[in-house]
């Protein structure tokens, strides 16, 4: 059992669940019964709607936030993350820990999941950690109009595909993901790449974690300002863990 008890409310009640509920509730509904891609998007924001403070997430998120956080990465197939916030964050390699594998190996998956990262011009470096260090190849998504050196330099390190002509396009990641095998996607932002898919109607549940700060400011929405009709979500969960709440909605 975490150290960090979350409690259930809605569907029903059930205090301090232990990891294999919660997995299986996120796990439960998570998939297209025509083998398409299932797009889960993973969000921190506080009450007033910021999604960061001093330009990063990662302060806005407590234990209970990391600890669903991690057992959202033990279900994913892939994690998809744009190169924005690979950068701001400062990402590292994807890899799981040595009990996550295990889980994972032991419920038919693969041991880690693949990291996906989207980047129109491809300024990320083949040394960086994320290349060097990981467990799995990555995926690199880029457009048609990438620059030819920085492709064939990432193509030492990672996947690097086409999917798109001036901005990556969802339906052709996704395409491209289910050619795979890769169906349970995990998205961790940021606000542009999830625009995007909110723009090509490709969101098909929301994680939000709703801290409880106001943080004032400028900071920005989970969605960019990318263009898009507004999508109706249905509520399918709420956990509470002190006075931070983690909502799941799916697409109604």
């Amino acid at each position: 059992m975490s150290s960090v008890r979350i409690d259930r409310v809605v569907p029903t009640s059930v205090l301090d669940a232990d990891d294999q509920q919660l997995l299986d509730w996120y796990d439960a509904g998570a998939v297209h019964a025509d083998g398409r891609p299932w797009v889960r998007v993973n969000f921190v924001a506080s009450i007033d709607g910021a999604v960061t403070r001093d330009g990063t997430s990662g302060p806005l998120g407590d234990a209970a936030d990391h600890r669903v956080f991690d057992l959202l990465r033990r279900l994913a197939d892939v994690v998809l993350v744009g190169a924005g916030t690979v950068r701001k964050e400062g990402y590292g390699a994807l890899r799981l820990s040595d009990a996550d594998a295990a889980w994972r190996v032991s419920h038919g998956r693969a041991a880690q999941p693949v990291f996906a990262i989207v980047s129109a011009e491809l300024s990320l470096g083949p040394a960086a950690s994320i290349f060097a260090e990981a467990p799995v190849r990555p995926i690199v998504l880029t457009t048609a109009d990438a620059p030819d050196d920085r492709f064939q330099a990432l193509s030492e390190v990672a996947d690097v595909v086409v999917a798109g002509v001036d901005l990556v396009e969802p339906s052709f990641l996704l395409e491209e993901f289910q050619r795979r095998g890769l169906l349970r996607v995990h998205c961790e932002g940021g606000p542009t790449l999830t625009g995007l898919m909110l723009a090509d109607g490709a969101i098909d549940e929301i994680c939000l974690t709703v801290t409880p700060t106001l943080e004032g400011g400028d900071a920005g929405r989970v969605t960019g300002a990318v263009p898009s009709d507004p999508q109706g979500m249905r509520l399918a969960q709420a956990l509470n863990s002190g006075s931070t709440l983690l909502l799941r909605y799916v697409r109604d």
